[in-house]
């Protein structure tokens, strides 16, 4: 026979596309429309509802940027529509190919209860399943007007990011507010229609083929075009046959799961997000009311409390739906966070927070880590969260790669201590599927872990305010759930597709082949550890600040009875968690955003603040004795750790400062010697004890490099490798000048380039083997990278770069395209280039991003005795200019604070990293404070503070940092009646109790990089 596919085919696609899918709602009657335009912010849904009304004519343009518009749709049924289903239709001007990134509505009743919301893909609205005849009709309208800023021709520069710079022009021209007829059967018609071509156009050519095609032509044989109503019935019968074909045994099995990944900031603000919400959680609440089988999941704890805050209508529905087992809270999170530069400790807060929510208003926890969009995973993951109780890590975005393709789907991820956790990523390579047949059959044939696992796991709906799970989505569940030559797809929670997952991998014994370990590191992203340097810097600073409020508010407590602010810390830390949200702290949200977070890290700062002055003060008592508190977790300035003593005399000779003949600069103390040109770069950095310099022969270190920084594509969130290709070392200083203050060697450099300036004031204080840069940046570019550079005298097979609770090891090679894709990678407080014997450190404040390279001599050899053949130079990522979203990143005054620490290793690099940002602070008062914990014997405190749960507990979390094992104490100096381990977030765990000595300590004994929390109960 002559080969017809495409003429079938294509027949298929208009018939569906112009007649089908149109007949939908194919009668219908306009509805009569009133608007109110609101002239700000919007106003809470009781208010809106009262508005003054207007007349309004479908087709005028309507809502400015970011603007609010209310309608009111009026209007009768028909009499001859008696017994009929009834829907209103709304199109606000949607492009269907945009949904979650336009405009969006959440539609009311009178009585201010909610329906549904009106999106692209989700333009209806339910009136009745049987109408009566005459029946009054009337719903209001929520219009949010957002901006489209991800276009057809996206990153192009935007001042529609902000409310302060967004134009008042209409952005939008409505097309239809209807009052139609629903013709189910039509809609069968077209799901099954769209279904089956879908389906064939996956399937080689062959006789399952071929019957689907010929099954199409029979039933639009029969479709009368102009009579499509009253005849999809019987086009529906010639579909029947192939379309109950059962699936084969050994099909691929889909758990679906309906979702809709909301950004809780991104190309909109934090108050958008809360309306995103309340609108796609308010049509899925409908669609479940509408389905037998369907179930929706949503993670984040902070946009269940938003709806709980904002939209008590909506919250009634959700709660209501999670009883029932239909709405699923994932996660475990209080947002679904960035995980690479978060600390330890905002880490265990997410985990915390998020369950705690969970357990309080719907008595339930969640078994896994629902993650599927963020920029790259820490290593140090897998044992936070198992430790915080959790079976099983969920994620997508890795399958986002540009080089490298991921080799699981199903597998054991192990983090740095050896702790594994089951993960899974969808074979689909999406978090917003819609189950096409393409996605589907993706899914089958891409599923890597097939030798010993049956299925995998869809997250199926719009994202980003596109309304989530579509009725058109759950039609398509239906038939894809026994259909020949398809996967097969069931609605189901992921606990129980990991529970199968985890009982299939061990029943295969094949299930240590399925391993990965260490980060989950993104190709793709990587300049979301610069970008917007204000929001990262208050991060940085209010995660210190929170634990060291936490420690001093809880030594109060103990020693004076002090009331412990936990309303207060849990506000604070809420704070902060919502802005470690992916899009926020990785940088890459509009103006408003990163605005917002700027004012809301210096609001935490100033409570945190707050906290800690008042419990010092409590502690300390009046006086006049000037007294040094340390807030760090090592001693410092002759005070322990979270310790306050009365402030000592220098203990170490007076740093010195020499000026050479050439203008440079010698800084010298007892430890280190350092020399400066005079241009105030670094020409040598020599540890006196063992002669070494950590600065290449010939080579200068501190220098400052200008980079064009053009990526491809996400201007924001990529730095792409050519950007190397073209650098500006910027070695001419405008002024340099030269002092000794209380005994620091102080050099101030300054220098302009470009549009810009800086001061960096280089210091060396006595007893300090770290020469510490505080720069002050007034930056004026476009589409730039700063860096600074250190050519370091080091043959490092390896760097080491702290991580959450420890440190990361990177080769510093390019042997494979896995080393090689890595040419921006992460740390948090250091990073340390080492050789056996000698090793250099890097510290900073609030710097998340570095480079590594290798350079050797022309002959890989030593040239000559003491010269090496091998240069590593470790550089700092400090600034970036992108120009979308945000087109004015970083413009303006920036500051950093960095220190190259000379003849350092891993513990070295450790203490110069948590003393840096963590200086003593200077009082008054009567007396000092011991310490309430102590530590010893390679145990390492990361916080204390009072239980969760309010009993007056005593917290402290410890671990071990050096990847070796450690074998000390912790010891609390205050009455002990009991102690326990605990879970990360503090829930008793099995054979947990522990002894305590008389002296209150307890014994520790920590594997590599181990996390241990204990709890005391204080007599």
């Amino acid at each position: 026979m002559h080969d017809d596919i495409t003429l079938t085919t294509g027949r298929a696609h208009r018939v569906l596309t112009e007649r089908i899918w149109p007949a939908v709602h194919g009668t219908s009657v306009p509805l009569d429309v009133e608007w109110h335009v609101l002239p700000g912010e919007p106003v809470p849904p009781a208010e809106g509802l009262a508005l003054a009304m207007e007349p309004y004519e479908v087709g005028t343009p309507w809502g400015p940027a970011w603007g609010t518009t209310w309608f009111r749709l009026t209007g009768a049924v028909p009499a001859e529509w008696a017994g009929r289903p009834v829907e209103a239709v709304v199109d606000l001007g949607f492009d269907v190919n945009m949904p979650g990134f336009q405009c969006e509505a959440l539609v009311y009743r009178p009585d201010g209860s909610t329906v549904k919301s009106i999106n692209p893909r989700n333009q209806y609205v339910p009136v009745a399943d049987a109408a009566t005849g005459g029946e009054r009709v009337e719903l209001l309208l929520e219009a949010a007007s957002n901006p489209v800023l991800l276009d057809y021709h996206p990153f192009l520069v935007t001042q529609e990011g902000d409310s302060t710079t967004a134009s008042p022009r209409p952005l939008y021209t409505t097309r239809r507010m209807d009052l139609a007829i629903f013709e189910a059967e039509v809609h069968d018609l077209a799901l099954d229609i769209e279904v089956l071509l879908e389906l064939q156009a996956e399937l080689p050519t062959g006789p399952r083929r071929m019957q689907i095609l010929q099954a199409l032509d029979d039933a639009l044989d029969v479709l009368d075009l102009q009579r499509i109503p009253q005849t999809a019935a019987a086009a529906r019968a010639a579909l029947a046959d192939v379309l109950a074909s059962p699936a084969e045994q050994s099909a691929h099995e889909i758990s679906a799961v309906g979702h809709a990944h909301i950004d809780s900031a991104w190309l909109w603000p934090v108050r958008e997000t809360i309306r995103k919400v309340a609108r796609t959680t308010s049509s899925m609440a409908d669609l479940i009311d509408r389905t037998d089988d369907f179930v929706y999941g949503m993670s984040s704890a902070q946009q269940y409390a938003w709806v709980k805050e904002h939209r008590p209508e909506v919250w009634t529905r959700i709660k209501d739906a999670v009883a029932k087992g239909r709405f699923l809270p994932l996660g475990g999170m209080w947002v679904e966070s960035d995980t690479v530069m978060p600390s330890g400790e905002a880490l265990a807060r997410q985990f915390s927070q998020g369950q705690r929510f969970f357990e309080r208003e719907f008595g339930l926890r969640t078994h896994g880590v629902w993650l599927p969009d963020s920029f790259g995973y820490s290593p140090a993951l897998p044992q936070l969260v198992r430790r915080a109780g959790f079976d099983w890590f969920f994620t997508q975005k890795i399958s986002w790669n540009q080089v490298n393709v991921f080799p699981h789907h199903t597998f054991w991820w192990e983090g740095i201590d050896g702790s594994r956790v089951l993960t899974h990523f969808p074979p689909m390579d999406t978090y917003n599927s819609q189950l096409s047949g393409e996605e589907v059959a993706k899914a089958s044939r891409q599923f890597r872990e097939a030798r010993h696992a049956t299925g995998s796991i869809a997250p199926v709906g719009w994202g980003d305010g596109g309304g989530g799970t579509t009725r058109e989505m759950t039609g398509k569940a239906r038939r894809l759930a026994d259909l020949e030559g398809s996967a097969k797809v069931r609605w189901e929670h992921p606990d129980a597709f990991f529970e199968r997952a985890r009982g299939e991998l061990i029943a295969s014994g094949h299930g240590d082949s399925a391993v990965w370990v260490g980060e989950l590191y993104l190709e793709l992203h990587r300049a979301t550890l610069t970008s917007q340097h204000r929001t990262k810097q208050g991060n940085r600073r209010n995660e210190q600040l929170l634990v060291e409020a936490e420690a001093w508010a809880a030594t109060a407590s103990a020693r004076t009875g002090a009331v412990y602010p936990y309303k207060e810390l849990d506000a604070l830390w809420q704070q902060v968690l919502l802005m470690q949200f992916h899009d926020i702290l990785p940088g890459t949200s509009i103006a408003w955003v990163h605005r917002e977070a700027v004012a809301q890290h210096a609001s935490v700062t100033a409570g945190a603040q707050a906290i800690i002055e008042r419990s010092l003060r409590t502690l300390v008592g009046e006086g006049d004795t000037v007294l040094r508190a340390n807030p760090a977790a090592f001693a410092q300035a002759g005070v322990p750790a979270l310790g306050v003593a009365p402030a000592a005399g220098a203990t170490a000779a007076p740093s010195t400062l020499t000026e050479l003949p050439d203008g440079g600069y010698v800084l010298a103390n007892d430890l280190v010697r350092v020399t400066l040109d005079a241009a105030g770069h670094v020409t040598s950095a020599v540890d006196l004890a063992s002669g070494r310099d950590a600065v290449a022969p010939g080579r200068e270190a501190n220098v400052l490099q200008l980079h064009q920084d053009f990526p491809n594509k996400w201007d924001a969130w990529d730095v792409d490798r050519f950007y190397r290709n073209s650098v500006t070392d910027l070695r001419e200083a405008e002024k340099v000048t030269a002092t000794v203050d209380d005994g620091v060697a102080v050099v101030t450099v300054r220098r302009q380039f470009s549009s810009s300036s800086l001061e960096q004031v280089i210091t060396l204080a006595p007893g300090s083997r770290t020469l510490e840069v505080a720069m002050e940046t007034d930056w004026h570019e476009a589409e730039k990278f700063l860096k600074v550079a250190f050519p370091l005298d080091v043959r490092a097979e390896h760097v080491a770069a702290e991580t959450q609770f420890g440190f990361h090891k990177r080769v510093t090679h390019t042997n494979t395209s896995w080393e090689a894709a890595k040419f921006e990678t992460s740390m948090h407080r250091w990073v340390l280039a080492e050789e056996p014997g000698f090793g250099v450190g890097l510290v900073n404040d609030s710097v998340y991003g570095y480079d590594v390279t290798r350079e050797v001599s022309d002959d890989g050899v030593a040239p000559s005795p003491g010269v090496p053949a091998v240069t590593t130079t470790v550089r700092l990522s400090l600034l970036r200019a992108p120009r979308f979203p945000d087109p004015e990143t970083d413009q303006g005054v920036q500051t950093h604070r960095y220190g190259l620490v000379v003849g350092a290793d891993t513990a070295a690099a450790t203490e110069a990293g948590a003393t840096f940002g963590a200086r003593p602070r200077e009082l008054r008062g009567g007396a000092g404070v011991t310490p309430l914990v102590g530590v010893t014997g390679g145990v390492t405190l990361s916080a204390v503070k009072l239980a969760d749960d309010r009993s007056g507990d005593l917290v402290v979390r410890v671990y071990e940092a050096l990847g070796r094992r450690a074998s000390g104490s912790v010891t609390v100096a205050a009455p002990v009646a009991g102690a326990r381990t605990v879970s990360l977030i503090e829930d008793d765990v099995e054979a947990g109790a522990v002894d305590v000595a008389a002296d209150g300590a307890v014994t520790v004994e920590l594997s590599p990089f181990e996390v241990r929390t204990l709890r005391f109960a204080l007599a």
